[in-house]
């Protein structure tokens, strides 16, 4: 709590776009540096007010003690102090308090939905490794970000060439989309490369080797390609 130069209460603007954990602080007309001593008060623990912050912005997830802590802090339930928290994570196993958030992919559609929204969310690196690739709906991801965002570095590995024909298609459109020779203020966006399989009777069938030679032909012609 702190006093303007009249001697009056001066208390925080909120705004609507603030989670409600930011809002039962600002109630109390509590600083980060205030709410995080009185929280270690009651936990016995280290916070700190870039942990708090971080807290607030939904930037990390709270673990169970400090959860409780703010919950006794603020006199609110935590369905309604962590919401901003776990609407964006309901599956998540905490292994390591706040550091470590995971969260475990049960079902198809979830995984499809995660790496879409990986490939959309991307803003400066994108690296994607595999040749199984096919969802219509992640590489199309891949292509729009790679559209939208044209500092956008995107790294593909490869390992052994591609083994569906919709991914030697996504790459083709790919390298219509860059041009890989170019440099965006210095910096070469798109990557492309192979990891050759070490075994010695590899299972790469006619269809697959078309394809790939089909792909590596494009590649070379725009010296995108490098084998390792």
């Amino acid at each position: 709590m702190s006093l303007d130069g009249n001697g009056a209460v001066s208390v925080a603007a909120t705004s609507s776009t603030d989670s409600a954990l930011k809002r039962a602080r600002l109630a109390l007309n509590m600083t980060l540096e205030e709410a995080s001593d009185a929280l270690d008060a009651i936990t016995g623990g280290a916070t700190d007010a870039s942990l708090m912050s971080a807290w607030e912005s939904g930037r990390r997830r709270t673990g169970k003690r400090n959860r409780a802590g703010l919950c006794r802090l603020y006199r609110e339930r935590p369905e309604a102090l962590f919401a901003h928290q776990d609407g964006a994570a309901t599956s998540v196993l905490e292994t390591s308090g706040t550091a470590v958030v995971v969260k475990v992919l049960t079902r198809w559609t979830d995984l499809v939905e995660a790496v879409v929204g990986v490939a959309a969310g991307a803003r400066e690196q994108l690296v994607v490794t595999g040749s199984r690739s096919r969802e219509k709906a992640y590489l199309s991801a891949i292509e729009t970000a790679m559209a939208q965002q044209p500092d956008l570095v995107h790294y593909r590995v490869l390992y052994g060439p591609p083994r569906h024909l919709a991914l030697a298609d996504h790459l083709v459109r790919l390298l219509e989309l860059r041009d890989p020779s170019a440099r965006r203020n210095g910096v070469k966006t798109l990557h492309i490369g192979m990891v050759a399989s070490m075994r010695p009777h590899s299972p790469w069938t006619p269809t697959n080797t078309i394809i790939f030679s089909f792909v590596l032909w494009r590649s070379l012609a725009t010296d995108v390609v490098g084998l390792v």
